[in-house]
């Protein structure tokens, strides 16, 4: 237990850390780094921001498929909901996964994230790439994501930042994993639970959600994320 606190209070300080390096709110999927061969998915995300100033809203549809058995590549596009109340396409991403180890070789689960991201109708443009770090404490598993992002182009400032993003699941049964999250970007740190769980079919099909409620710490009065994830393999 105490090598868990540690690992805690050390997360918690790395948020704080690097919090002057990157902006906008960070919330999103915390990515894990194993991907199984042959494996195909479709995914949806939801993203509500509560602020006393906006009531922001956006999703994500996505196609994946592993094109080798530790390669995974997954294609989204991205709508959100404008200032008149109107949803609609806002942005094109192009994802890659690769696993850098087998899970379980080695004392920790590696892998990387590449992500292309072109805003619809804008010029403005991001690169993301990042170390994907997973290991399991007896019946709980520790999710680190640290990502450097850049963004160019005429409609938006050319500028680098950095994001980070932690998970500490317990997992109690394969259907219901409680978790705890933590974010950072310039101008954003949040914490909140989180609550995960997969339903396996027949051989390789299998069924995740995802829900979480994370709370800003960076002085609004009122700073709340919802965020939600179905995602299908086959």
């Amino acid at each position: 237990m105490k090598k868990i606190f540690y690992v805690l209070v050390l997360l918690l300080h790395s948020l704080y850390s690097v919090v002057v390096f990157a902006d906008g709110v960070v919330v999103d999927k915390v990515y894990h780094p194993h991907v199984l061969p042959n494996e195909k998915e479709v995914e949806w995300r939801l993203l509500s921001h509560q602020t006393d100033k906006s009531n922001d809203l956006a999703q994500r549809f996505a196609y994946g498929q592993s094109v080798l058995d530790n390669v995974m590549v997954e294609f989204y596009i991205v709508g959100e909901r404008d200032i008149d109340g109107n949803f609609g396409l806002s942005a094109y991403e192009i994802e890659t996964r690769w696993m850098l180890t087998e899970q379980g070789q080695y004392w920790a689960d590696w892998g990387m994230l590449f992500e292309f991201e072109k805003e619809h109708n804008k010029d403005s443009w991001e690169v993301t790439s990042g170390l994907l770090f997973e290991k399991e404490i007896g019946r709980t598993s520790l999710s680190i994501n640290a990502l450097l992002i850049y963004e160019w182009g005429n409609d938006i400032q050319n500028e680098l930042e950095m994001e980070f993003r932690a998970q500490y699941r317990y997992r109690w049964r394969p259907q219901f994993q409680p978790a705890i999250e933590l974010y950072s970007g310039e101008d954003y740190v949040g914490i909140g639970p989180a609550f995960m769980g997969i339903q396996r079919f027949d051989r390789q099909k299998q069924l995740k959600w995802e829900l979480g409620f994370i709370t800003g710490l960076n002085g609004e009065s009122k700073d709340h994320i919802l965020r939600a994830a179905i995602e299908f393999e086959f």
